[in-house]
């Protein structure tokens, strides 16, 4: 799926001080392990692009590019679309300094990413509604909604796209090596984020939210999982996270945690081995 490295990356014009904000990839960062948010936020460690993070951030670049249209009320053809994947693929490439493996494997890369973004296209419903907005950043204090204490830290998240209609429809693209199936708990630091910050920028309540998964098998899978608007409860639960994310930091605590994500971290084989022993 799209990485917390990549994420990150599309805030990366932001102050990097950890007091600067908090975002979904922070969080979940934090959630995972401790020592892997140190190393990568306080000690501003970056590991290089992975080509499947590259894949994820040319699928997305190429669906920015169909909504910017929609929203105008332009229609691009799917050809279009997968057309211009190869400029994307040139210009990213050079600004991520990617080094692929040989030409063969930059070229079914390259495949897997048009493959990805048709069978994304094609899926789509005619009367799909037009874009309110598209890779969007929003930013919000975070302040509970049942105490009122205002945390002196503002909220930011890059939403992918929200639909309009009767309740406005928020969604965040991923790509994934398989099928994860609907676990909405997976999700939930993500979705409450998302849901919060447009509450606070639209000044409505979101009618829906869904993770769109674009799955890279053979033959490109496209799931979509749709969750209802967030619920008192989920927002209770968000602010006592964040509030003990706040304490950690405050402490300069960051416990390592084992586990089975250590297996997929970029920190495994380098900076963390001291840990490991």
């Amino acid at each position: 799926m799209i990485s917390t490295a990549a994420k990150d990356e599309q805030l990366a014009e932001r102050p990097t001080d950890v007091w600067a904000y908090i975002s979904p990839s922070r969080l979940n960062t934090w959630l995972r392990c401790g020592l892997a948010f140190k190393l990568r936020y306080v000690d501003g460690l970056r590991s290089p692009t992975s080509p499947s993070m590259f894949v994820g951030k040319i699928v997305h670049s190429r669906l920015e590019h169909f909504y910017r249209h929609r929203q105008l009320g332009i229609a691009v053809p799917t050809s279009d679309v997968v057309d211009g994947l190869e400029a994307d693929w040139q210009r990213l490439a050079v600004e991520d300094e990617m080094v692929f493996k040989s030409s063969d494997d930059e070229a079914s890369l390259k495949q897997q990413a048009s493959r990805l973004v048709t069978a994304y296209l094609q899926k789509l419903p005619d009367d799909e509604p037009r874009p309110l907005a598209v890779e969007t950043t929003l930013e919000a204090p975070l302040i509970d909604p049942f105490s009122g204490e205002d945390f002196g830290i503002p909220l930011l998240g890059v939403v992918d796209l929200v639909l309009s209609g009767d309740g406005p429809t928020v969604i965040d693209f991923k790509t994934a090596a398989k099928s994860t199936g609907q676990v909405e708990i997976t999700h939930e630091v993500q979705l409450t984020s998302y849901a919060y910050l447009f509450r606070q920028t639209a000044g409505r309540e979101e009618g829906s939210l869904e993770i769109r998964s674009l799955v890279k098998t053979k033959t490109p899978k496209i799931e979509c999982h749709r969750y209802a608007a967030r619920t008192d409860q989920h927002l209770r639960r968000f602010f006592e996270l964040v509030r003990a994310y706040l304490d950690d930091l405050d402490r300069g605590r960051f416990v390592y945690r084992p586990g089975w994500t250590c297996s997929m971290c970029e920190f495994r084989d380098s900076h963390c081995r001291s840990w490991q022993a």
